[in-house]
């Protein structure tokens, strides 16, 4: 067997206890046994557990390296419009918010996040780990809407932060900043734009110094990264070799959780190590094939299990529990794949449904009402939309370019209190128009996002009703 593999398993020291007995001078020997590497079988059990707990890490880490690519770590990117039909870097577009991202490095320093006094505006900064566990959601619902600072330090950092700026610690040193701001329609950018432009991310030793503007961005480096792949398919194409080489590469600045000792053991165990690379070109051919075939399943089983979504008695998809998942694995890797940068429910809540009250496929050729009783709208703190997607989770072009429809418009209610959004290809009639959502002539599906949602939406007492066709 080749040496490599022997050094896989953990040699427990051979004892041999000789006593004599006094009746029968007998010798007792008690032996230790020595625990064998995993078979291949294991092998290949372990690599698919493995890869499937190391993928967001990895596709984390894949997209960190395109976005800087545009534009470096600890700058802020603002999008000042919203997309529109046709917008396709980005599957499910929102027309709600304007966005301000940025990739964070806390290897050398803490980072500042500053932000303005948004007037009572919603709001929120989601920091993302680089497992994709938001682990705060600094913003309107948790800290208000007044002017503050933030120090996002790493997991290692000690020191004293100057006084009144608080501190946010990240469990690894990659951070991914996903802030959101509410924008009423097109007519709201120039009020949003003047917010992003006092969003600001100023390292900390230049905070002490009394800087408060961000430092210019340097200039785009030239670079060999694959900007035009999108990092799901890159991660897909990746060997065994090149995905676990570069999870052990990522594990020293972006540790595990405590609650993933158990991960910890079998990384361990598969010769997985902390900032070594992982070489399948020095395992027994079995072997190396084991570690390959069993990322390749893992990789597969993924893809399932972001396909599935089972959805409710109103045909709505509804996920309370993402952005922080614990130790399961699977979900996380899911909606990583599905859709990296999942919020917490608490900020946001987004059902989704592809069919009518019967069941049947949402098409333009019909017409579809969503029928709120009074008092049942959607129940949040911040604001709610309807948005329309066609079947690439695209925009869908229409004559009066509306994509989204919500509690920001001026919406007609029926007498009783109640409300109709009518859904479908053609303009309705008269005073139906204002509560128009345009479908396309072929297939779509629908969107609710809620956001900062109460807790009859988090608790599941409350769901969107049933679409209606009605023709």
């Amino acid at each position: 067997m080749n040496p490599s593999i022997r050094n896989l398993a953990s040699v427990v020291a051979l004892a041999v206890l000789l006593s004599a007995c006094s009746s029968t001078n007998e010798r007792a020997t008690t032996v230790t046994a020595v625990e064998q590497p995993p078979s291949d079988q294991a092998m290949k059990a372990l690599s698919a557990e493995v890869f499937t707990y190391g993928y967001p890490l990895v596709l984390m880490d894949v997209t960190r390296e395109v976005m800087t690519a545009r534009t470096p770590a600890n700058t802020f990117v603002h999008k000042r419009s919203f997309p529109d039909a046709m917008f396709t870097d980005v599957v499910s577009p929102n027309a709600d918010t304007l966005y301000s991202t940025a990739w964070l490095d806390l290897t050398k320093e803490p980072v500042v996040l500053s932000v303005p006094d948004t007037a009572g505006r919603y709001y929120l900064m989601p920091l993302m780990d680089a497992w994709t566990n938001v682990f705060a959601s600094p913003g309107k619902r948790t800290t208000g809407t007044k002017r503050g600072a933030f120090a996002i330090v790493g997991p290692d950092w000690q020191g004293t932060l100057p006084k009144g700026v608080k501190e946010i610690r990240s469990p690894t040193a990659m951070v991914w900043l996903i802030g959101r701001t509410q924008t009423n329609g097109k007519q709201d950018f120039p009020t949003v734009h003047r917010l992003q432009d006092q969003y600001r991310l100023i390292p900390l030793s230049a905070w002490q110094k009394g800087a408060r503007v961000a430092p210019p961005a340097a200039p785009p480096r030239a670079t060999l990264i694959d900007t035009q792949t999108p990092p799901v398919e890159q991660v897909a194409a990746m060997d065994a070799q090149a995905f676990f080489s570069r999870m052990a590469a990522l594990l020293e600045a972006n540790p595990p959780a405590p609650e993933d000792a158990a991960m910890v053991g079998k990384m361990r165990r598969m010769g997985i190590e902390a900032g070594e690379p992982f070489k399948t070109t020095v395992l027994e051919p079995s072997t190396a094939r084991a570690v390959q075939e069993g990322a390749t399943a893992a990789l597969a089983g993924i893809a399932a299990e972001a396909r599935k979504g089972a959805a409710g008695s109103t045909g709505w998809r509804i996920a309370r529990d993402l952005g922080s998942y614990g130790t399961d694995y699977t979900k996380r890797a899911a909606i990583a794949m599905m859709g990296l940068g999942a919020n917490l429910p608490e900020d946001a809540v987004y059902p989704a449904t592809r069919a009518d009250a019967t069941g049947r496929p949402f098409d333009g050729g019909s017409r579809y009402v969503l029928h709120f009783e009074k008092g049942q709208l959607p129940p949040v703190k911040a604001f709610w939309s309807l948005t329309l997607y066609n079947n690439k989770q695209a925009f869908v072009s229409n004559p009066i370019q509306r994509y989204a429809l919500g509690s920001r418009d001026r919406l007609r209610y029926n007498r009783d209190g109640s409300l109709d959004i009518y859904i479908q290809y053609e303009r309705p009639d008269g005073a139906r128009a204002a509560n128009w959502l345009p479908a396309p002539p072929d297939g779509f599906n629908l969107v609710l996002r809620a956001y900062w949602p109460d807790q009859a939406m988090l608790d599941g007492k409350w769901a969107p009703p049933a679409v209606q066709r009605v023709n």
